[in-house]
């Protein structure tokens, strides 16, 4: 007599793969529900209680946040101190965006066009090695870099440029008293902070143009510089907007190089920073905090509407 195999429940979780493969508007909720409810609720929640917060005002008697609607510390963020401090930020934060873009763009090409696959390498390595260090430990070497017993000042009198330095150092608005507590010493200091995220977007772009493209503009009589213009420029516009992306919103909102190296000039990352701690002006700083959201939004519609994302 035989008997005959009884069948085996299937389990829990091939049930639920069932169930998910069968329906996959759930697989979809299952997939998308985290990350959108972290955008949606701890992003977009802090950033809309941010702009709350702007519309409240600090006391002048009591020093408490009054929690009314108004737009007085709107008022207050358009003084003439204030737009002082928005116009030195964004002003800094661009010479850093083009200063990056053109030292960043070269050296992109020479490494996707020309360099080796050891000399890629290397230079992978030399533009990522920093990275790997600690942001400050880096800031503050370059405090002592640019001091004016450093390195770079010392490197600079072997070469016998001690008077172009001091020369450079006594210009208004730049200057200072050396290169560590000057307005040159941050913006060398930016610049190179941020270098490395102009630099991967260029040459992520250029590795994207196509051979056979340059070498049908060679073929049709176009120059190198016309190639360069009329060809690879146009490509790698999208790459050079991404690193401009970075570049400029990293510097405009960083407040620890500004509190390390130049003339203690305030920036906006500084003063948001200041209003928030020392002064307890919460309402003042988060009004300070919509300048550059606003900034950058300007930013993106332009390039936007210039086609820099239509490649990406």
């Amino acid at each position: 007599m035989t008997t005959l195999p009884t069948e085996t429940q299937p389990s829990l979780w091939r049930r639920l793969s069932t169930a998910l493969y069968t329906r996959p508007g759930w697989l979809l909720a299952l997939l998308l529900g985290p990350p959108l409810f972290w955008m949606l609720v701890v992003y977009v929640g802090s950033l809309f209680a941010l702009l709350l917060q702007s519309f409240f005002h600090l006391d002048g008697f009591t020093g408490q946040v009054v929690r009314e609607l108004s737009l007085a510390s709107y008022r207050d963020l358009f003084t003439a101190s204030h737009l002082g401090i928005m116009l030195r930020t964004t002003g800094m934060a661009a010479a850093v965006t083009v200063a990056a873009a053109v030292l960043a763009f070269p050296l992109a090409y020479y490494v996707v066009r020309y360099a080796s696959r050891r000399g890629k390498a290397i230079l992978y390595l030399a533009i990522l090695l920093p990275l790997w260090s600690s942001y400050i430990i880096r800031v503050y070497s370059w405090k002592l870099i640019l001091a004016k017993e450093g390195v770079l000042s010392w490197f600079i009198g072997q070469l016998g440029l001690t008077a172009v330095l001091d020369w450079l150092l006594q210009l208004p608005g730049i200057g200072g008293p050396s290169l560590s507590v000057s307005s040159l010493g941050l913006f060398l200091v930016f610049l190179y902070i941020w270098l490395p995220y102009m630099i991967l977007p260029i040459q992520a772009a250029l590795e994207r143009v196509p051979r056979s493209l340059i070498d049908a503009s060679g073929d049709l009589g176009g120059r190198p510089s016309e190639t360069l213009r009329h060809v690879i420029l146009p490509l790698t516009f999208p790459g050079i907007v991404a690193g401009s992306i970075f570049t400029f919103s990293l510097t405009l909102g960083d407040y620890i190089i500004p509190s390390v190296i130049g003339d203690s000039s305030p920036f906006i990352g500084l003063a948001v920073y200041s209003y928030q701690g020392t002064s307890g002006n919460i309402p003042l700083a988060a009004a300070f905090t919509v300048i550059p959201i606003t900034v950058m939004a300007i930013y993106l519609l332009g390039a936007r509407k210039l086609g820099a994302f239509d490649a990406l």
